[in-house]
């Protein structure tokens, strides 16, 4: 690959930057036919490992398709900075109150009239991120486009 060594910790950090002023993120799932579904999504703030939160309805699609392959990928674009991160890694479902309460956003109560019955969580825990940063400077091979990896 003909870009330049990245150090870590800084494609780390740009990564999470990059996460953070994405307005969305698509999530990607994939069917029982082998089909990929994608969807806007919402995420919370990524964590320091880059762990991602997601409030939906538990009857939606995404809930089931995750269920039976929990195989995901997650992509922001902040179109300012010409960047994207796209992520692999592993979703699960989560149903605690205690979760549901701390990943909650007010402005999403018309969505959810029962924030017990009606609100689920989708806790995505990523292995490997691709990005490009124009802002940084960190962009593909000159020859395969082959943009930078980080194994996490």
């Amino acid at each position: 690959m003909n870009t330049p060594d990245i150090p870590k910790k800084g494609l780390k950090e740009i990564a999470k930057e990059v996460m953070t002023q994405a307005e969305n993120a698509a999530l990607i799932t994939v069917d029982s036919a082998g089909i990929a579904h994608v969807r806007a999504m919402d995420p919370f703030a990524p964590e320091v490992d880059l762990t991602v939160w997601m409030g939906t309805n538990p009857k939606s699609l995404k809930v089931s398709q995750i269920q039976k392959n929990s195989a995901v990928s997650l992509y922001y674009f902040n179109k300012e900075s010409a960047s994207y991160v796209t992520l692999q890694g592993v979703a699960s479902i989560i149903n605690a109150k205690d979760k549901k309460e701390r990943y909650w956003k007010k402005e999403w109560k018309g969505f959810y009239k029962n924030k017990t019955t009606d609100y689920i969580l989708i806790k995505f825990v990523p292995y490997k991120a691709v990005i490009i940063s124009e802002k940084y400077k960190i962009l593909g091979d000159s020859v395969t486009w082959e943009a930078p990896k980080l194994k996490l």
